[in-house]
C-alpha cells in the first residue's frame, strides 16, 4: 500500500499596497451595486410588463436606472475597471452577472 504525501504551500501573502486595496475594494463594491442595479432593472421591467406602473412612474424609474448606469460607468472608469471584471466567476455556478 502506497502512502500519499500532502504538500502544503506557503500561506499567501497579503499585498498591502494602498492602490491595490482601493482597486479591489472598489471592484467588490461596484460588483454588488451592479448586481443590485440589474435586479432592480429586471423587477422594474416586470412591473411595466404587467401594467403595475403609471406613465410617470415608468418615466422616473427609466431615468433613475439610466442615471445609475451612467454613474456606474464613471466609477468603473475612475477605478480602471471593465464590466467583465465586475462579473465574478462562481466556479461551477458560472458567472455572477448575466452576460446577455
Amino acid at each position: 500500500m502506497t502512502r500519499t504525501t500532502e504538500t502544503r504551500s506557503a500561506p499567501r501573502r497579503l499585498d498591502f499596497d494602498p492602490d491595490t486595496v482601493e482597486h479591489d475594494l472598489a471592484a467588490l463594491v461596484l460588483t454588488v451595486v451592479e448586481l443590485l442595479r440589474q435586479l432592480v432593472e429586471r423587477q422594474a421591467l416586470r412591473r411595466v410588463e404587467v401594467g403595475d406602473l403609471d406613465e410617470d412612474q415608468e418615466e422616473r424609474i427609466g431615468m433613475t436606472l439610466m442615471l445609475l448606469e451612467d454613474r456606474m460607468e464613471l466609477l468603473r472608469e475612475r477605478f480602471g475597471l471593465t464590466p467583465e471584471e465586475l462579473n465574478l466567476d462562481l466556479g461551477p455556478l458560472g458567472p455572477l452577472l448575466p452576460t446577455d
